[in-house]
C-alpha cells in the first residue's frame, strides 16, 4: 500500500505539500472490478447503517459508458438493506417520466435490486445551510426514507458542469426532475429557454450544484460515503446515451473517501496527471468546471488537502 501526500497536480494549480492542517484520506486502486470496489468501500463504511441508498447514475438507454451492471450488482449484494436511488430528468430523454424511467432501467439491466425513483411520489424541500443562492432545494421526497447514502459515481465529463463527480451526482441526481433540477440549472420551472446554450452555466451553475449537494450531505451527516469510478471517461455525461463521444483518456481506477471535496479533488488531479487527457481537460476548463471545487471549499463541504492511499 502506497501513500502520497497529494497527487502532483491539483487541477490547474499546485498545492504546497508542507501546508499545515489535516488531510482527508482518499483510497485509490488502479484495478476496476467488483472485488476492488468492495475492498475500498470496506475502508470507509464504518458509519453506514440502517436503510441504505446507493445513489447511482443509471444512464439513458444503451449508454456505452455507464458502470458495468455486474460490478454494481456484486457491490450492492454486499450492502445490507440497500436500494439504488435515482430521480427523473429535466430534459426530455429516456428518463423524463417515471414510466419512461422504469422502462429504461429494464433496458439497461438495473433489475438485480430495488430501484427507488425518489421523486415518483413528489418532492421535499431540504435546507441549504450557508447558501448564497438558495435557502432550500427541492428533492425527491423519498430521500428522507434512508438512514445512509453511498454515492457511487461514474466520473466523466459533462456538457455543462465540465466534469461529473460525486458532487454532481448528488447535486443534480437527488434534485427532483422538474423543480429541483430547474433550481440547480438556474432556470424558471415554467419558462425555460429551448436552447440549452441560453441556460446559465459556468460559475453560477457550479455554485448552484454545490449548494444542492450540500443539502443532501447535511441531511445524512457522517452517514454518507463516496466512490468514484474513473473508467470510460467520455467528455459527455451518461445522460446523452448512445451519442456520447468515445473516451480518449485511459481508465484510471477507483477512489473512495468519506470526504466529498477530497474525492472529487483527487479525481480531477489524477485526470490532470494522466496522458491523453486533452479532450477531458478542455471540457472541464471550457465550462469553468474547476469552480466546483472552489464552491465546495467555500461551503466547507470537505477538505481540499488529502492523502492518496493506493491499495493494490
Amino acid at each position: 500500500m502506497k501513500t502520497y501526500k497529494q497527487a502532483p497536480v491539483i487541477g490547474s494549480r499546485r498545492v504546497d505539500e508542507s501546508a499545515e492542517g489535516s488531510r482527508a484520506k482518499v483510497y485509490f486502486t488502479r484495478v476496476i472490478d467488483a472485488a476492488h470496489l468492495i475492498s475500498l468501500y470496506a475502508r470507509i463504511n464504518d458509519a453506514i447503517y440502517g436503510k441504505v441508498a446507493i445513489k447511482l447514475h443509471t444512464g439513458e438507454k444503451h449508454g456505452p459508458n455507464i458502470l458495468p451492471r455486474d460490478m454494481v450488482a456484486a457491490f450492492q449484494k454486499q450492502v445490507k438493506d440497500s436500494t439504488i436511488v435515482e430521480t427523473n430528468t429535466l430534459y426530455q430523454g429516456d428518463r423524463h417520466t417515471t414510466a419512461m424511467h422504469r422502462d429504461t432501467l429494464q433496458v439497461n439491466g438495473w433489475t438485480f435490486c430495488p430501484v427507488d425513483i425518489m421523486d415518483e411520489e413528489g418532492t421535499i424541500e431540504l435546507p441549504v445551510r450557508g447558501g448564497k443562492h438558495f435557502k432550500t432545494v427541492s428533492m425527491g421526497s423519498h430521500i428522507v426514507n434512508y438512514d445512509s447514502m453511498i454515492v457511487l459515481t461514474h466520473f466523466k465529463g459533462h456538457a455543462m458542469g465540465g466534469f461529473g463527480g460525486s458532487m454532481k451526482n448528488l447535486a443534480i441526481g437527488c434534485a427532483d426532475g422538474r423543480i429541483g433540477k430547474s433550481q440547480v440549472h438556474g432556470v424558471d420551472v415554467n419558462n425555460q429557454p429551448e436552447d440549452w446554450n441560453a441556460w446559465p452555466g459556468k460559475e453560477l451553475l457550479m455554485e448552484n450544484m454545490a449548494e444542492s449537494a450540500k443539502a443532501t450531505i447535511d441531511l445524512f451527516g457522517k452517514h454518507i460515503v463516496y466512490l468514484n469510478v474513473l473508467r470510460r471517461m467520455s467528455v459527455d455525461c451518461d445522460c446523452v446515451g448512445l451519442i456520447a463521444a468515445e473516451p480518449t483518456i485511459p481508465d484510471i481506477g477507483i477512489l473512495a473517501s468519506t470526504d466529498l471535496l477530497a474525492i472529487d479533488q483527487a479525481s480531477v488531479d489524477l485526470v490532470y496527471q494522466t496522458a491523453s487527457n486533452q479532450d477531458l481537460v478542455k471540457r472541464i476548463e471550457s465550462r469553468h468546471g474547476l469552480h466546483q471545487l472552489q464552491a465546495m471549499k467555500e461551503l466547507k463541504m470537505g477538505n481540499p488537502q488529502y492523502e492518496l492511499i493506493e491499495v493494490e
